[in-house]
Formats: C-alpha cells, structure tokens, sequence
C-alpha cells in the first residue's frame, strides 16, 4: 500500500492504481476486482446487490435514528457508532420481511434488539448516574415521564475531574419501519409523518456538591399529538452532561457525557 506524497490529491482509478483518504492518509494501492458496471449487471453478483441494497437500508435507519436523537445529544456518542448501531440494524434487518435485498427494517418489531443500548461504549449511564429512577410512558406512546427519587449528587453521580455540575436529560424520538420501495430503488420510512419526531427535556443545571436531597422529574412530549402506528417506535434516551461553572457562566465540559436507550415502546 503506497502513499501519496505530492500536493497534487488524487480519488478514484488512474492507470491500474485506486487512490483514496483513510486514516488521515492519502493512499493508493493497485485496482483490483469487478468494476461497479459488473456489480450492478452481471448476475455472478447477484447476492453482492442484494447485500449492498440491504446495506444501504441500514445505513439509511441509522441516519435517520440519529437526525431524531438531535445533533446536540449524538456527540455524546463514541466514535464507533455507526459501526455498532449498523451492525444491530442488520440484525433485525436479517429477520425482516421480504426476499433477499429487499427485507424490512422494524425497529417497532424487534425493539429488544436495541434496548439499554449505550451511545458511548466507555462510559456506561449507569457507571456515571446510579440514583434510582422510575420511567412510566402513555398507552398513545407519544409522552413518557422519567421521575429520580430525592438523592444526594456527591453519593450518586460519578463526575470527571473540574465538573461543578451536572445535568440529566431525557430525548422522546420516533423511528418508523422501513421498507425497499421498489418505485425508488431504494429504503423509505412507510410512516414518513411519524418517523424522526423529536423532543428533549432538560433537568436544571444542578450543584454536583449541594448538601441538599434533589429530585427530577423529566416529562418529554411528542409534538403534535400524534397518533402513533404499530409500525412506529417510540424510542427513550436518558443522559447525563457535566459542567464546570465559572463565574456564574456554566461551561460544558468534553468529558464524562453518557446516554443510553431506556425504553423503546
């Protein structure tokens, strides 16, 4: 594998050669393997397409799970997310309906699947938030209510180094099945209306040292007052983000964040 050391950059196929970007690196290396006109007509390839078609679907939940979770909560992910939430959307993908290339993508039905899910594969919720809490959720699936008992920060809540205060949340969002349209050549959400509803609701920005018991309650609601299909997940994260307070300024700190799917239904 060669590396390109000009200042010229070079991406795609020249001359026999592949050059592309990993790592930071400009490489190149020798173009080997069937061209994508082959991929898409030969029928040798016949399952490759399958899999790329299904592939692509899983790529496209994903995307759409993180759109609804909100750009501000998703960096609280790892930088291996995508990697691990394809590899659970291919599961239930594996079990879906339909032929090969073309099988359903149903949360809704296979929920288990991403259950307890942690966002930041290091830093667990319950590693960094222990308290007890209890999570009670309406019959329309469009409201759920995360109550924390009274509890002492300083005994529950696990901070990093120059955190002051902390802050829980909680993210209410929608994800719809997804099917191959065969009109699109591609993976859409049968519930476009309902698919990648979002709200966030935030606890008080809360002294990690008070001496005095707190409480939360955190109380998401779907907007709109939608009227959920039985193809539509509901899906709850609840997390914690730390700050450090200066100057009566609160500055969010890069480290110690943490969320994790409590409740899909």
């Amino acid at each position: 594998m060669g590396k390109q050391t000009g200042v010229i950059r070079i991406d795609g196929k020249v001359g026999g050669l592949s050059f592309y970007r990993s790592g930071g690196l400009d490489l190149a290396r020798v173009a080997n393997g069937p061209s994508k006109e082959k991929i898409n007509t030969d029928p040798t390839f016949r399952r490759t397409r399958e899999n790329n078609s299904e592939f692509g679907g899983c790529a496209n939940v994903v995307k759409a799970l993180r759109l609804a979770i909100g750009e501000a909560k998703i960096t609280k992910a790892d930088a291996q997310i995508v990697g691990r939430l394809m590899k659970i959307f291919k599961e239930i993908n594996l079990v879906g309906t339909g032929a090969r290339g073309q099988r359903s993508i149903e949360l809704a039905e296979h929920s288990v699947l991403l259950q307890n899910f942690e966002f930041n594969s290091r830093t667990s919720f319950s590693s960094v938030f222990n308290a007890p809490y209890s999570i009670t959720t309406t019959v329309a699936r469009d409201e759920a209510t995360v109550t924390v008992a009274s509890f002492l920060p300083s005994s529950f809540v696990n901070a990093p180094d120059g955190a002051t205060h902390f802050r829980l949340f909680t993210v209410l969002c929608t994800l719809s099945t997804y099917e191959f349209d065969t009109d699109a050549g591609r993976y859409l959400a049968t519930d476009p209306t309902l698919d990648m509803l979002n709200v966030e609701v935030d606890s008080a920005v809360t002294d990690l040292s008070t001496t005095t018991p707190v409480t939360f309650t955190l109380n998401p609601v779907l907007p709109g007052s939608p009227t959920m299909a039985t193809s539509v997940a509901a899906v709850l994260l609840i997390g914690c983000e730390f700050y450090q307070r200066v100057s009566a300024v609160d500055y969010l700190l890069a480290q110690g964040d943490c969320m994790r799917v409590v409740r899909i239904f």
